[in-house]
């Protein structure tokens, strides 16, 4: 990649055919795989990587809403997209794209079946999500009966999967936990296929579920962080590789006295001769106010320049007093050189927070 000349999110589409690959080699060769690709890929570029992704083989991908799933078919996606949480108001825009809603609930279940039998469709696909612990969507054990009298004996829904999300994949503190979400989805998932009749296809590993508890893939795993780089743990992180650097330039060097201030509310005031630089991005592009005030440092020719100040809407500033550096030079905030789960830390966030909320007016460029 040619040197930054303004603020950029560079997109490395070999890095991320390396993470699918990387990923694929810890499944059975018959285990589809879905990639997860809501929040603009994960702050990506959801139509460029989709495209990638189905290229290299992937069976299937995920979307949080149907405005994304929408966009995805714009593009040129043909796979089937799983709509991980559609909102009743939307029906008729995923009918007309062909996207497959997640059935979490009797609410907007109904809304749907009503919607289909309005429409006088037949077999529609649909995933019926079950809640084994995360409390957050889905139906639950108790509501098994309910289930299977309104599910039984209706043609309008063809059930493509059944699936549950677990809470805890990377903390070793909570295998129990977590091995206790396995079997009850076992249970459920198995009774379901039971007594509708079905062989739908089950998935309940997320990213860090692949690559620890990957005796419990089923039919399908489901992978979205992992794919974009980061395993949530270091020996994964090294196995994996960052698909996105985030790079800006030095617009403006000062040289600062003693007691000279830099920023708003004067937060940052100099001790002692130094020199400061200031970039163009700020909290408008993604990097928020809990990254400034010394908290958090980016990297200038290679060496380690912490925010000073506060962080402003299109500009940050940086300590470069021992950093040699000129107006114009580059600037990485996060990728391979300075992984975003580091960066994240420091502000006492993760690294999912940090990627996906970089701006949509952060040009995208692309390594193919």
């Amino acid at each position: 990649m040619p040197k930054a000349q303004e603020t950029v999110l560079e997109i490395d589409l070999k890095s991320l055919e390396h993470n699918y690959r990387f990923l694929r080699t810890k499944l059975n060769p018959s285990t589809k795989f879905l990639s997860v690709v809501k929040a603009f890929a994960y702050g990506s570029d959801a139509d460029q990587i989709a495209l990638k992704l189905q290229e290299l083989g992937t069976d299937y991908f995920a979307v949080a809403y149907v405005k994304e799933g929408v966009a995805l078919r714009k593009a040129g996606i043909t796979k089937p997209i799983l709509v991980l949480h559609p909102q009743a108001v939307n029906f008729e825009r995923l009918i007309e794209f062909q996207l497959e809603p997640s059935l979490y609930a009797f609410g907007i279940l109904n809304q749907f079946m009503a919607l289909l039998i309005q429409k006088k469709i037949n077999r529609y696909p649909v995933h019926i999500k079950f809640n084994t612990g995360l409390n957050r969507l889905g139906f639950g054990e108790k509501d098994l009966e309910s289930l299977f009298q309104l599910l039984q004996n209706q043609d309008n829904l063809e059930i493509v999967s059944l699936f549950s999300h677990l809470a805890a994949t990377e903390d070793p503190q909570e295998e129990v936990f977590t091995k206790n979400q396995i079997a009850l989805f076992e249970k459920i998932s198995v009774e379901v296929a039971n007594r509708l009749k079905i062989q739908p296809i089950r998935h309940i590993l997320n990213t860090s579920g692949i690559l620890n508890y990957s005796e419990a893939q089923y039919d399908m795993v489901r992978s979205g962080i992992g794919l974009y780089g980061y395993g949530n743990e270091a020996k994964f992180d090294a196995e994996l590789k960052p698909i996105a650097t985030l790079k800006t330039i030095i617009s403006q060097i000062h040289h600062l006295s003693p007691n000279d201030t830099v920023g708003y509310n004067r937060a940052y005031v100099s001790k002692s001769p130094r020199v400061s630089a200031t970039l163009p991005i700020g909290h408008a592009d993604g990097i928020g106010r809990q990254y400034g005030k010394g908290k958090t440092f980016v990297l200038v020719n290679g060496q380690m320049a912490p925010i000073i100040g506060n962080v402003c809407m299109d500009m940050i500033m940086i300590d470069i007093t021992d950093i040699p550096s000129k107006e114009g030079d580059e600037v990485v905030i996060f990728g391979p050189q300075l992984s975003a789960h580091d960066v994240a830390k420091t502000a006492n966030t993760i690294s999912y927070e940090l990627i996906t909320g970089i701006s949509q007016r952060v040009k995208r460029i692309y390594t193919p």
